[in-house]
């Protein structure tokens, strides 16, 4: 009966430490983006991205190309914070894509206090030296 009390811990604490560690890196970037974002801090969410003239991102407006302009775009739509709201992703696929690439593909969310927009998006991450960034961002 001892051993059916501690089942969801053993359970859980085979999930923890059976998940891949590039998955586990890609998912705290990601955590990381939305802390930043969450803090008003859109330099400190842009550091998930490849800072990169090559950084490719996908929105609404079209195609950009490069980190600071992906920053300036980010800025001139989230002037402050109130109008950044608080973020939330909802992460439903992560797999590898190759030993240096993986995709993930899941839901944002803003709150605001006037609106709730939402959508979806696709990302590209590469492992660049030892850290993983996004190289490839479809937004809607």
């Amino acid at each position: 009966m001892r051993f059916l009390a501690f089942l969801p811990l053993i359970i859980l604490s085979f999930f923890t430490y059976s998940q891949n560690p590039d998955e586990v890196a890609i998912r705290e970037v990601l955590a990381q983006q939305e802390e930043c974002w969450n803090a008003g801090d859109l330099e400190c969410f842009m550091e998930g991205y490849w800072k990169s003239d090559q950084l490719v991102f996908i929105g609404s407006q079209g195609v950009t190309y490069g980190w600071q302009q992906t920053l300036n775009n980010y800025k001139k739509s989230y002037p402050d914070k109130a109008t950044m709201g608080q973020l939330t992703f909802n992460l439903i696929i992560v797999e590898p894509l190759s030993e240096d690439f993986w995709t993930v593909i899941g839901k944002w969310s803003l709150k605001r206090k006037s609106d709730n927009p939402h959508g979806h998006f696709s990302l590209i991450f590469r492992r660049l030296g030892n850290e993983w960034v996004i190289v490839s961002d479809h937004s809607s």
